[in-house]
């Protein structure tokens, strides 16, 4: 499961934060983040799976 959601982060980074987060606030950031570039986005799911972080 890991490993999908790295490669998710790395492809979908807001489908990747929905499933480290669930619809939090780290979601919609990462919506945000998308929107302004594919890096920032990507960056910040990346961060969320590394850091294992949760609901």
């Amino acid at each position: 499961m890991v490993v999908l959601k790295f490669v998710l982060a790395f492809l979908l980074p807001p489908v990747a934060a929905a499933m480290q987060v669930g619809i939090s606030t780290h979601f919609w950031l990462n919506i945000a983040l998308t929107l302004l570039g594919w890096l920032p986005g990507a960056a910040h799911a990346l961060w969320l799976v590394i850091t294992k972080q949760q609901a």
